[in-house]
Order: structure tokens, then sequence, then C-alpha cells
């Protein structure tokens, strides 16, 4: 299959309200051509409105898309030359795997013989070759999530837009999937929208990710970049497993969890913020390892075996909850004082978004 002529998308003032309730609320955002680009968020953040909104089935109230610099806010649904992948899949299951898939081409008035040839590429790249025959509702799950993406995928379409395909799959054949949608998408190079609620799709499949909470773009950075460094505390929160302490800035010192933090770098103005701690990124320490870390003394609480690790909580002398992952050998029991040690360039302090 040809590689898509990929498009940038651009997106300016986007507003869109029903009744009282802001589903988007004056959305800024670009979308690099050939980028795989994630809208993260929790349900009604607003995410699935946005995609919609690119898709052309919804028109905003005001503001500004653009594909490739041509304006396409009054361009319907059909004339967009988007491919998209429904959460429900949208087969025609009185029709067979191939009629699936071909009907984007056949709307367009491609010759038979095309349509055969292109079908049967389509159905080689999602690992369908040979089931052509099949009805749709003959299929398992995966299988009718690979049909869709075929009928997405087969006229060359220069954007491919995503609403939360893998949610109804298992966990194991979710996280394949993910992968195999990557790989679809370096190989496709088409720019590809993806919505999801799911914090670690998105760290997996995503050159970029666009955290959406209440209808406001609240981040928009690399995977890396949201998990390590998050601009807020919603972003903190959202992503990963995560301890907001809160701290202070005084006089360009930092205090939290009862202790003055050490950190690298200089610290933001004085002012109040969040610690972000991660409880990978904690250690237990002993009494000869506590060089270097900042060490936040405790009282062990429950251990939560969880297969690959355990998870233990830890309650500080001013009353916050840490939790803590380790391989299970320390052999901590409840009661025990414990020490926690976070090093210095783990230090994150996060604002406190609005409060």
């Amino acid at each position: 299959m040809q590689e898509a002529e990929a498009l940038s998308i651009s997106i300016r003032g986007v507003r869109k309200t029903y009744g009282r309730v802001r589903a988007l609320d004056s959305v800024d955002l670009d979308v690099k051509a050939g980028e795989f680009l994630t809208l993260l968020g929790p349900s009604g953040s607003g995410k699935t409105t946005l995609l919609m909104i690119i898709a052309g089935f919804i028109r905003p109230d005001c503001g500004s898309l653009r594909f490739g610099g041509r304006e396409m806010i009054l361009t319907p649904p059909h004339r967009r030359g988007i491919g998209m992948v429904f959460q429900s899949y949208a087969l025609f299951p009185h029709m067979s795997v191939a009629s699936n898939v071909a009907y984007p081409l056949k709307l367009r008035g491609v010759g038979k013989e095309e349509i055969n040839r292109r079908v049967e590429e389509a159905l080689e790249l999602v690992q369908l070759s040979g089931l052509g025959n099949r009805r749709s509702n003959e299929l398992s799950g995966g299988q009718k999530q690979r049909v869709a993406l075929a009928r997405a995928i087969v006229f060359a379409p220069r954007i491919l837009l995503m609403d939360e395909p893998l949610s109804a799959l298992d966990k194991k054949l979710r996280e394949q999937m993910q992968l195999e949608l990557r790989q679809l998408h370096d190989t496709l190079g088409m720019t590809t929208v993806y919505v999801t609620h799911d914090q670690r799709e998105a760290l997996t499949m995503s050159d970029r990710i666009a955290v959406i909470n209440n209808g406001a773009l609240m981040q928009l950075d690399t995977p890396r970049r949201i998990y390590d460094r998050p601009a807020g505390a919603f972003t903190a929160d959202f992503i990963g497993e995560s301890i907001l302490l809160p701290a202070q800035v005084r006089n360009g010192a930092v205090y939290g969890g009862g202790i003055a933090v050490s950190a690298d770098g200089e610290p933001p103005p004085d002012g109040e913020y969040y610690l972000l701690l991660r409880p990978e990124q904690l250690r237990l320490l002993d009494e000869e390892s506590k060089d270097g870390y900042n060490v936040f003394a405790g009282t062990a609480q429950k251990s939560v075996y969880q297969g690959e690790s355990v998870l233990l909580y830890v309650n500080l002398a001013g009353g916050e909850q840490l939790r803590v992952r380790h391989n299970g050998e320390a052999g901590v029991a409840e009661g025990d004082k414990v020490y926690l040690g976070l090093r210095r360039e783990r230090v994150v302090l996060v604002a406190r978004d609005g409060e």
C-alpha cells in the first residue's frame, strides 16, 4: 500500500458548548504532519468532542480548523479525506470482511480490479490475509478491530482518526494491538489523532500527548516530558501512579513532607506547590544508605503483593501517606519504622492548577 502524504492539523480558538456545559474552551492545538498525537483525558473531558470536530461530525461554536493550511470548518465529513476508526468498529454485519474494507473505495468510484488489489493489500497490512470472505459477525473482537482499521486506511487517507478503538479488547490483546497500530502508523506515514482515557496506552503509542480536562488543553508534550515533568497537578495526578505531597518554596528553599528538600537546579518562585512522588522512584533505605537521598521517615502500614513487586504504604509523622514499590526482599512488617529515599534529581514540583 502506498505511503500517505500526511497533512498537518491546526486548531485555533475552537469552542463548543451544550447549553451551560462548555465541552471545549477555546482550544489551540497543532498536530504535525505524520505525527501520532493522542488526546488523553478522563470521561467527559472533551477529547472525543475535539476528535469529532476534526472529523466534521460536530461543528464548533467558533474557531478555525485547518488541514495543511486549508480551512475545513464548513467542509462536510465525506470531503475531508480522513480515515476513521470508531470505538464500536461500525462494521456492516451483513457484509463480508472484503466488502466492508472495499466500501470506501466503492463510494469513490474506484474500479473493481483496483478495489480487489487495495483490499488485499489492506488486509495483509492488518494481518487478515485469507479472511476476506468471512462475515464480520463471525470474527473475534481483535479481528473486527483490524477490519475497521483496514477499512479506514484502504483509500490512503492523509489523516487517520481513532476514537478509543482498543477499549473493548482484553488487556493482553490491547497491548499487542497498541504496538501493531504504532507500527502501521510508521509504515504508512499518515497523520494520526488517537483518543483514549488510558494513560499507559497514550505513553506507549504517542509522539506527543495532549492532556485535556474540562474542555481545556492542560499540557502538550512528549510522553517522557508529560510523565517526568507534568505542568500542573491534574496532569501529575492523571499520568501514572503518583502522590502529590503539599510543598512550599520559601526564600528559595523547598519544604515538603516535614523535611527540607534538596533538588537539582533552581527552585521555582516562592509559593505553594505539590511535590510529585512516584512509588517506583522512591527507595527503601537502611541506616547505611541514606547519603544522596532526601529521606522521609515513616511507619509501615499494609503491604500489597502485586506479582512483580510489592506496594508498601507508609504513614509520615505529619499524617501524609506515601507508597513505595519494592521487590519484597526487605522483610518490612506493619508498624516498622522505615525510611524512604528520593534522589535530588527526581524532585519535581508542580503548580496547584489555580488553587
